[in-house]
């Protein structure tokens, strides 16, 4: 399913042009023009989700062996020497576009991105009351 108001759902079905890095029937990956870094590439399904939580699970198993597609161009083609994967779900997690992406972005030495958090040091006990919250 296709939205029409969605600027992703067009893009990644050919409706915008863009700069194309990977196509097949069900995904577009194409060059930021934001980049973090060169080579910042975003994979598109071609059917809207809004988000994770909409993706449907048929999808969602094809997104990553698209990444690994995209990675393996990246690292040959650019010679990164590394890369993330970034997807963000929701408005306070950074998610800009109302539309499933996946971001696959290239790392150099010294390219001045982080992409880090500050890790916490929870108690045993505050594990033990998170995981039996999840079960």
């Amino acid at each position: 399913m296709v939205q029409e108001n969605c600027i992703f759902c067009k893009i990644a079905n050919g409706e915008i042009p863009t700069r194309t890095v990977y196509e097949d029937e069900e995904f577009r990956a194409i060059l930021d023009m934001g980049p973090a870094t060169k080579g910042h590439t975003l994979i598109l399904p071609k059917s809207h989700a809004a988000d994770l939580y909409e993706l449907p699970e048929e999808t969602a198993a094809k997104v990553l062996p698209v990444a690994k597609r995209v990675a393996a161009l990246l690292k040959e083609k650019l010679g990164c020497d590394g890369l993330n994967l970034v997807q963000n779900n929701g408005e306070l997690a950074g998610q800009t576009v109302m539309h499933f992406h996946l971001h696959v972005i290239p790392r150099y030495e010294n390219d001045g991105q982080r992409i880090l958090w500050k890790p916490t040091e929870p108690g045993a006990q505050e594990l033990d009351e998170v995981l039996a919250e999840l079960q």
